[in-house]
């Protein structure tokens, strides 16, 4: 006899054959709780994760301080364009290193003095910006920062170690991982913008470190939910367990990997195109407001889609998650080309943008599942290394769009991008296809 669902919980036949299960949470006092409840009701997961988002903000605002602290003294924005590009490619080399240190010995003897390494970059890169020291101290000095670790990447391996069995919760938890993500770049480079603005051109970047260094010493210090380091056991005994392959020589990675530069593009030329648009327009201050809007269309998608339990794998699922994220992108090219209105655009890109979590979200557990065990946190890093080269990429091509033909065509340009892992995630899945 088939299971009967929980009362409170709504079903909804999606085909023949899956079946979708949508908790809308407690309605009256006494029910059990919904998905977010029980995942923050285990036992050290509230503390390292609001230690892990204090930690987190700054990712967002390290980059708009830096413009606007190097911009302003030196009056040039190709040189704090050039600084922020550099720090950027720096990561992209150094993010992975790191992160396998951290697998390989665990996150709070390697997370610390990598976080120490790169908060004295920034205060490198604020003490040269402030003494008129020469231009290539700049680019050193930001160069340092690459150590910084993926904060996020680390939150991740912590609920997959807690929640090793059970992928509903682990749904639940990457879901609101995504969302954490969207709502510190959201909020980010607005505090970044206010703090420089409302004090001085440095306060960005001194709060930043302040949170980054604090947020990062509260997440280490909490050992309870640390996952293991790899070739080590949890009572702290030695194995003799051989290295797990590097997560890039995994069956299916590479394609993972470059949708994730694809969607990188698409981030980073959505950007770019905005500002230039809202430039054109005469509201360049409101180009802030209207991305953030994007993100939160994603950051409220996402924690809806943590609540959503599938029947069918995420592999079935990946390819219609970028099928929609790649039609919802055409939404802010009408806005643009056929109205011209700075209003309605914001009003596309939100819509736009709840498609970016669930795509993410779908991304991020695919990448976990193809990622040897003991280099979880490598894994995921090599996905947002992939992001970051596709931003800078993106933020390239919507740049020489918008100046050798008009923003609004600049909005082609994640469109295209989006495409394009369309096409990687439906080859992907024909081949796996083909294999089963």
């Amino acid at each position: 006899m088939p299971q009967q669902p929980a009362r409170g919980t709504r079903l909804f036949t999606v085909t023949a054959d899956t079946l979708v299960a949508v908790d809308f949470g407690p309605r009256t006092k006494g029910r059990p709780p919904g998905p977010y409840g029980r995942l923050f009701a285990r036992p050290g997961t509230r503390a390292f994760t609001l230690a892990n988002l204090l930690a987190r903000l700054p990712m967002g605002m390290f980059s708009v301080s830096a413009v606007v602290m190097i911009a302003g003294p030196r009056g040039s924005y190709a040189l704090a364009g050039a600084v922020t590009a550099t720090g950027l490619a720096a990561t992209a080399l150094v993010a992975p290193w790191t992160a396998r240190l951290v697998d390989r010995y665990g996150q709070a003897r390697v997370a610390v003095p990598a976080t120490l390494v790169a908060a004295l970059g920034s205060l490198a890169l604020l003490l040269c910006v402030r003494h008129d020291a020469p231009a290539w101290t700049l680019f050193a000095a930001y160069a340092a920062t690459a150590t910084t670790p993926n904060t996020g990447g680390m939150s991740r391996a912590r609920w997959a170690h807690l929640l090793d069995g059970d992928p509903d919760a682990l749904h639940t938890a990457n879901s609101f991982e995504q969302a954490a993500d969207e709502l510190c770049f959201m909020l980010g480079p607005v505090l970044a913008a206010f703090l420089c603005g409302a004090f001085f051109p440095e306060a960005g970047t001194l709060v930043g470190v302040v949170l980054l260094v604090t947020g990062v010493l509260a997440f280490a210090a909490q050992r309870s939910t640390e996952p293991p380091p790899s070739g080590r056991t949890t009572t702290g005994a030695t194995t003799t367990t051989p290295p797990a392959p590097s997560p890039l020589r995994s069956p299916g990675m590479p394609p993972l990997l470059a949708v994730c530069l694809a969607l990188g593009a698409v981030f980073g030329s959505t950007e770019v195109v905005t500002i230039a648009f809202a430039d054109a327009q005469g509201h360049r201050t409101a180009a802030g407001v209207v991305l953030a809007l994007q993100a939160a269309g994603s950051c409220a998608a996402g924690l809806l889609y943590g609540r959503v339990r599938f029947a069918g794998p995420a592999e079935d699922r990946y390819p219609w998650c970028v099928a929609a994220m790649t039609a919802l992108l055409v939404l802010p090219l009408l806005a643009a080309s056929l109205t011209g209105s700075l209003l309605l655009l914001s009003a596309a890109l939100l819509v736009a943008g709840m498609a970016t979590a669930p795509t993410m979200i779908t991304n991020m557990t695919l990448v976990q599942r193809r990622t040897p065990d003991g280099r979880l946190n490598e894994g995921m890093t090599l996905a947002v290394t992939a992001l970051l080269g596709g931003i800078a990429c993106g933020s390239a091509a919507g740049g020489w769009v918008v100046e050798h033909l008009t923003p609004t065509a600049g909005y082609g340009v994640p469109v295209t991008a989006a495409a394009v892992a369309l096409l990687v995630a439906l080859a992907r899945q024909g081949v796996r296809t083909a294999a089963a």
